[in-house]
């Protein structure tokens, strides 16, 4: 199939979950001989290197470059428009509408669109032409307030209940106008399905089980990893709940534990701010694998978010054992116990990283159901799989070869 795919990031380097979820579905639908031309709205350039790793896989990658974040536009449809202001950061974008009209004047067996917040740009123009399209949205946006909020002065307050009810407008008008809306988890796609009439599937996020099938991980270690995109909000509340609270009191039980600090956006601040020299900050590391091989577990001590975590998945399929809240563990079919240790609270969740620690033939057991889940269950073939199958629903594409 012709496929055009739009995205308001580029998915190289892989820095975040939605980055990776990108490259892999397109990397497998490539693979299986679809033709993508990826249209990208981006604050960054795409340099040599991001062009060597994407342009392989599409018949065309076009960027158009995103507006700085304290454009006066931007700032002024944050306040006064009616989209929510992620919405507005991403949208009002000249370049980007006159580059999708003109992409429109071809035929495409399938348009999708990633994020809603994405789509102001889009929206008017698929409308007019009557054009049917496909919606991922990898969280629902509007629930994600009490991450995203909780940093605006108390001041703020007004204005933040005021952006969480255009949000929940957005979400209604985008998820009405879209052929099929794509969820990432079950619990996403009830929660969108309240919100519109318009089919809603699942699309799991996966995991390239071949890359992290040969790891092992040390656990004479004593080093316990948390990755994060420290870009997005519940990353950040996770460093500071580990490092305040719960990290306190593994070390009164287990002085000799570590944590490895690892991802894209690691605030400089955070060094002085906890100076303790169990902490590593590593930030950015390209190849995970080596690292995981150093680690003697995985802890997701996550309070907010939504989706599927696309860290815990790659941690589960290295064969890490995994501590988690209920959060973490979110839009996974596992079982605490039997796949991993529970936490909801500082005190339950150190007591779980010293268990992890002091356990390890339990912590051996944990980490083998995990990785046979996350390989059987969540592997990017089964994604590909799942979004091949939304693709051949389409009119009038259900004759397609493809869907043969």
């Amino acid at each position: 199939m012709r496929i055009l795919w739009i995205v308001p990031y580029l998915p190289w380097p892989m820095t975040s979950g939605g980055k990776t979820r990108q490259y892999h579905l397109l990397r497998t639908l490539s693979e299986r001989g679809h033709r993508i031309t990826l249209l990208v709205q981006s604050k960054t350039e795409a340099d040599a290197a991001v062009r060597e790793a994407l342009e392989p896989m599409l018949e065309r990658l076009i960027v158009v470059p995103r507006r700085p974040l304290k454009h006066p536009m931007t700032l002024l449809g944050g306040l006064f428009a009616p989209w929510p202001l992620l919405t507005t950061v991403n949208g009002l974008s000249t370049p980007l509408s006159d580059q999708f009209a003109e992409l429109l004047t071809q035929p495409w067996d399938v348009i999708q669109v990633e994020h809603s917040y994405s789509l102001q740009p889009l929206l008017k123009t698929l409308q007019e032409q009557a054009r049917d399209f496909i919606l991922t949205e990898h969280n629902l946006e509007s629930s994600l307030g009490g991450a995203t909020y909780d940093r605006f002065p108390a001041w703020a307050g007004p204005f933040v209940r005021y952006d969480q009810w255009r949000c929940r407008q957005w979400e209604r008008k985008v998820f009405a106008a879209a052929r099929h809306v794509i969820a990432v988890t079950q619990a996403d796609a009830q929660a969108m399905g309240q919100l519109t009439s318009t089919p809603v599937s699942v699309v799991v996020n996966g995991v390239d089980s071949r890359s992290f099938a040969e790891v092992t991980n040390d656990p004479h270690s004593l080093r316990l990893l948390f990755v994060g995109n420290y870009e997005y909000a519940p990353n950040l509340d996770a460093v500071q709940w580990l490092l305040d609270d719960i990290f306190p009191r593994v070390w009164l039980q287990r002085p000799d534990a570590r944590l490895a600090i690892v991802g894209y956006g690691l605030p400089e601040e955070w060094r002085s701010r906890w100076p303790d020299e169990r902490v590593e900050w590593l930030g950015f590391v390209p190849d995970l694998t080596v690292l995981q091989r150093r680690c003697a577990g995985f802890v997701a001590a996550l309070r907010h978010g939504g989706g599927s975590k696309l860290k815990v998945l790659e941690a589960m399929a290295a064969g890490l054992p995994l501590v988690s809240t209920a959060q973490g563990a979110s839009g996974l079919a596992i079982r605490a116990d039997h796949h991993y240790l529970r936490g909801e609270s500082t005190e339950a969740l150190a007591d779980a990283i010293v268990r992890l620690l002091d356990q390890p033939v339990l912590a051996r057991q944990l980490a083998d159901a995990a990785r046979e889940y996350a390989r059987n269950f969540h592997d990017w073939a089964v994604a590909g799989n799942e979004l091949e199958q939304i693709y051949c629903t389409l009119p009038p594409h259900q004759e397609h070869p493809a869907c043969a």
